[in-house]
């Protein structure tokens, strides 16, 4: 037993290096020549993967690193100290986990595993004194931040300006548009996140959740079977999602 346990992590330490990982064009080693793809794979901490409901990191803990989802999915809850929870973030593979740690040097959520998942950890002294020797580096680090910044703009206008109709809408082309970034079918894919958590990120009810997966599947804009969801006319989805459907 113990031998098998070896040569599984072993077998993950080989198959998680930069050169060989199918998601290197979509993590930081972007910009990075093979040279400079080397010294960043030094600095990557190789993790055990993570079980369904396991923590990544937990709220208010010490930042230290960040993290590069290689496989599965993770969520981000951030308490108010009230029992209430507010689910923030859903993370896919090559999504980077943890930047927004770094202004107050504590993770602002805890961030926890949906399914069986696999991460990179960078730990982020050794990724800022890298950075410094590599400007192509630094650059795809800013473009990160930065898109972690317009995401945040994009929630807060989907919670305050949409109808519940045209939450849902943006919440599956924005899961449509980031599958088809990976590589993977921008039309079927599997939820791995329950309605209660999708309800929780988009301030609805379950019930409201469910009761507007009826109404698109009889407008024949999706079907879903359990958490297999099948988009049969994205374009008139994305028309929804900007308050241009007639939903």
């Amino acid at each position: 037993m113990l031998d098998t346990a070896l040569r599984q992590r072993r077998a993950l330490l080989h198959e998680t290096r930069c050169q060989t990982c199918s998601l290197a064009s979509l993590c930081l080693p972007l910009a990075l020549d093979i040279e400079d793809m080397d010294q960043f794979d030094a600095i990557i901490r190789r993790r055990a993967p993570l079980k369904k409901g396991e923590p990544l990191v937990r709220q208010d803990a010490p930042f230290t690193s960040v993290y590069a989802v290689r496989s599965g999915s993770l969520k981000q809850v951030t308490s108010e100290g009230r029992g209430d929870d507010q689910l923030t973030n859903f993370y896919l593979p090559s999504e980077m986990v943890g930047l927004d740690g770094i202004d107050a040097q504590r993770y602002p959520g805890s961030v926890i595993a949906l399914e069986t998942t696999t991460v990179c950890e960078i730990p982020f002294d050794r990724l800022d004194a890298l950075s410094e020797r590599l400007p192509e580096l630094r650059a795809q680090i800013y473009r990160s931040m930065s898109k972690e910044m317009h995401e945040d703009r994009r929630m807060l206008r989907l919670l305050s300006r949409k109808t519940a109709d045209e939450r849902l809408a943006s919440f599956f082309t924005s899961l449509s548009a980031r599958f088809r970034r990976r590589g993977y079918s921008a039309y079927s894919f599997r939820l791995s996140m329950s309605r209660g958590d999708i309800g929780n990120y988009l301030g609805l009810a379950v019930e409201t959740v469910s009761r507007i997966l009826t109404r698109f599947q009889q407008q024949g804009l999706v079907t879903v079977s359990g958490r297999e969801v099948n988009i049969l006319d994205l374009a008139a989805l994305e028309a929804l999602a900007e308050g241009e459907g007639g939903a």
